[in-house]
Order: C-alpha cells, then sequence, then structure tokens
C-alpha cells in the first residue's frame, strides 16, 4: 500500500511540477526576480517600503540577497505580497521526472542487492 501510494504521489508532483521543469530549463539565476519584477511593474521603493513599512535599504538589501540565495522564504513571500504577487516555490528534480528517478533508484537497489548476494554465497562456498 505504502509503495502505491508514493507512485501516485511522484505521478500527482510530476504533473504539479511541468511548468517548473519547463521554467528551470529556460531561466538562468542572475539579477534577481524581486528587482526585475518590482521594476516591470513600475513599483517604486517607496510604495513598498509604506505597504510593509520598512526602511527603503531593507528593501535593496533583500533585493541583494536573493541575487546571492541568501534570501529567506517568508521576505521573498512577503515583497511578493506587497507587490500584489504570489511566491511559487518547488524542488525540481534535474533533467528528470520524480518517476524517473524513483525508478533508477529502486533499480540501483535491486543491482546493490544483487551483487550482494552473490558476495554472499561466494562466501558460504
Amino acid at each position: 500500500m505504502r509503495k502505491e501510494y508514493r507512485a501516485m504521489v511522484r505521478r500527482k508532483l510530476d504533473e504539479e511540477q511541468r511548468g517548473f521543469r519547463m521554467a528551470a530549463k529556460h531561466r538562468q539565476y542572475g539579477r534577481g526576480w524581486l528587482r526585475e519584477v518590482r521594476q516591470a511593474l513600475g513599483i517604486p521603493v517607496e510604495e513598498l517600503t509604506r505597504k510593509l513599512k520598512i526602511h527603503r535599504s531593507v528593501i535593496f538589501r533583500c533585493e541583494k540577497r536573493e541575487e546571492k540565495q541568501r534570501i529567506s522564504l517568508w521576505a521573498l513571500d512577503q515583497l511578493a505580497m506587497a507587490m500584489d504577487c504570489e511566491l511559487v516555490y518547488s524542488i525540481v528534480p534535474r533533467g528528470k521526472t520524480l518517476v524517473e528517478m524513483a525508478e533508477e533508484r529502486e533499480w540501483d537497489k535491486r543491482l546493490r542487492t544483487a551483487r550482494l548476494e552473490k558476495e554472499m554465497d561466494g562466501v558460504s562456498k
């Protein structure tokens, strides 16, 4: 039952992550999303400082932290909401689906087990 449940969850996650996998292929991390989206929407820093009740330096610091991949998800979420946006977050396998990765792991596990059994047979003779 547990194995079937995990397989179902993997298929569901693979379907939900399809868009994320596509985005991961095309997006190279450089300038952060915060600054790009803020500027694309024409939102001045002062507007965010009023909404969030923080100093403008905090906005710039967050944008820099995002570029360096040192920002918290909480801070990203707060700034996204202040821009009337939504933070969307996922962990996406590189170049494969979760189903493919799980199948490879299962295959590797079977191979290791078969090798170990073969070694044990050689020892017992």
